[in-house]
């Protein structure tokens, strides 16, 4: 049997796509959130690599992982606030001001992380086996031998599931992003709401970022997201905006990333340029089937998603 058909080769890479998945999961829930409120947020990439920079500069100058996922936080929400502010507020066009969120983060991260390029931090996310759930053959592998951001984004998926289907301010939720007039005319201030889901969303793209400057990849690199955030906007039309689904996809796209580095090690005879290009050949193809008026009404997409709201329109 060939080395990457073999039952540990295939649990290895089932392992490590959860840990690859991780920061494309926070990312896609953060824009999960913000777009069930109705905001299209593209400056994910952006928001994603000034949380990382802030991840591995809040932990180089802590010497903590979790401070420096703190400031992770922090910095992804205070890029996320600017385009609530943008939109919401100057209800400027969404995607225009989410391309320049990008381009801004892009920018911003490089200029201030020049000083600490490939400087290790002191501390990381690393593996921590839960005890007797480690033990379980095969799952155990997979899931509960994994760092602590892992299991926080798996509660946060089981959470966000919860309260988007179960709770009355998930209801609220998503009917600011379905008929904002409605919920409007029932006292719900939607402008506010919607800012604050738009800065939370901001606040999970930044942990994902931190993910990988503390996670999968210690340390700050420019670009070090490589279209990360790309995907996880293309995942959450994939996930048709629910959180379960998109930890799904998240895997998925992490056993991909993962599964190229293994086949090489293999010994498997393919291009190692043809296997770095699959997640975002993946991303290219979701995007092609999803973004399809009629597929995007199957999916169940926001009604008002991109569209501003002005109290005016419930006349």
């Amino acid at each position: 049997m060939s080395d990457f058909l073999t039952p540990t080769f295939v649990i290895s890479v089932l392992a490590a796509a959860v840990a690859a998945g991780t920061a494309i999961l926070f990312a896609c829930l953060g824009e999960l959130i913000t777009e069930r409120a109705g905001v299209l947020n593209l400056g994910i990439e952006g928001i994603m690599l000034m949380g990382a920079l802030a991840g591995a500069g809040g932990c180089i100058w802590s010497g903590s992982a979790w401070v420096g996922a703190g400031a992770a936080l922090l910095a992804g929400a205070a890029m996320a606030a600017i385009h609530a502010l943008l939109c919401v507020g100057l209800r400027a066009n969404q995607v225009v001001s989410g391309l320049a969120l990008t381009i801004f983060g892009t920018g911003l991260s490089a200029f201030l992380g020049r000083d600490i390029v490939g400087m290790p931090p002191p501390s990381s996310f690393r593996r921590i086996d839960i005890p007797f759930l480690a033990e379980i053959p095969i799952l155990g592998r997979i899931l509960f031998q994994q760092s602590a951001l892992v299991y926080v984004s798996i509660a946060l998926v089981v959470f966000l599931w919860w309260y988007i289907f179960r709770t009355r301010a998930g209801l609220r939720l998503r009917a600011i992003g379905e008929r904002p007039e409605a919920a409007d005319a029932m006292g719900v201030d939607v402008a506010r709401l919607r800012a604050l889901y738009v800065v939370m969303g901001g606040a999970l793209a930044g942990l994902g970022g931190a993910a990988l400057s503390l996670g999968t990849n210690p340390g700050w690199t420019e670009g070090m997201t490589a279209g990360r955030g790309w995907i996880a906007v293309a995942l959450v039309i994939f996930a048709a905006w629910n959180p379960a689904r998109a930890a799904a996809g998240a895997y998925l796209f992490g056993g991909v990333e993962a599964g190229q580095f293994r086949l090489q090690t293999a010994g498997v005879d393919l291009s190692p340029f043809f296997l770095s290009m699959l997640p975002y050949l993946f991303t290219i193809l979701v995007l092609v089937l999803s973004t399809r008026e009629a597929t995007r009404r199957a999916l169940g997409a926001p009604a008002a998603l991109g569209r501003a709201y002005m109290r005016e329109d419930r006349g």
